[in-house]
């Protein structure tokens, strides 16, 4: 049975799968009372944001997606570190124009919080449904921060996709990790191969961290970041057939993810 739960900072949706897929940093809302203390303005904040992730996750009918701006509180930091309050925070911008009033921020975190809390209730179900579960934690990141026309960051270290495995149980997970690296490495997409490697420019964030902190070897969380070469990240405006290719890709993932899941679950 399908349960959705849609909330104005996020959505979560519950069906039958073992399969989660989530896009928390899709969302570029902010909320009416915080809007003219940024320094930043909307296009700013899109270059750092996640866009379309949340085009990705149907490829499941377990849906998390997060709708308000990172730049309002990120679901992917710690609680000490979700609101960005100096340049440090947040790639060196200065993102407000004065200090952040503490009531603000507090209202901000009662929704972090709120979150996290729907999020584990959530998951909790479904590990009781199925035994264990994967979960596909979806974000993009930029490459070309010097500019439209500036050289790119260097491939070598900046792959198409970087697959995140930091905290988990690598040696249990493996035939699950190796499954989708494997078959996400090897998708025809238009006429080419991604390059699709482990821990290189990311190894996941705090999100994919609590996840296995909390549920332990009953999740494996993959934190899968695309490059933003489906897109200009600098206006926002996407490739849409590269969006929908990606999404071909991801979901040819699941096939062999889920089977190796159930070969994992069985041990």
């Amino acid at each position: 049975m399908t349960e959705t739960k849609a909330l104005s900072y996020y959505t979560l949706k519950s069906g039958n799968s073992p399969l989660v897929a989530t896009a928390i940093h899709d969302g570029h809302e902010v909320r009416p009372n915080l809007k003219s203390l940024f320094n930043l303005t909307s296009e700013e904040r899109l270059r750092e944001e996640d866009p379309y992730t949340s085009a990705w996750v149907s490829i499941t009918d377990n849906h998390v997606i997060g709708h308000y701006s990172r730049f309002e509180m990120d679901l992917n930091r710690p609680p000490e570190k979700a609101i960005y309050r100096v340049p440090e925070d947040a790639w060196g911008l200065e993102v407000w124009k004065d200090a952040l009033p503490e009531h603000l921020a507090q209202e901000s975190m009662g929704n972090y919080n709120k979150f996290y809390t729907d999020v584990k209730a959530m998951l909790s179900k479904l590990i009781e449904q199925h035994g264990c579960i994967v979960v596909y934690d979806l974000h993009t990141y930029n490459h070309l921060r010097e500019g439209q026309t500036g050289p790119p960051a260097d491939p070598e270290q900046n792959p198409e996709v970087n697959i995140g495995t930091g905290n988990m149980n690598r040696e249990k997970w493996a035939p699950v990790v190796d499954g989708f690296i494997h078959s996400l490495s090897s998708h025809d997409f238009r006429e080419r191969k991604l390059d699709v490697r482990e821990n290189v420019k990311f190894k996941g964030g705090h999100f994919m961290r609590w996840i296995h902190d909390t549920f332990g070897d009953s999740v494996c969380v993959m934190s899968i970041e695309f490059k933003k070469f489906f897109m200009d990240e600098w206006t926002g405006e996407p490739d849409q057939k590269q969006v929908q290719e990606i999404k071909q890709a991801l979901q040819q993932t699941t096939k062999p993810v889920l089977e190796a899941l159930a070969q994992v679950c069985q041990v």
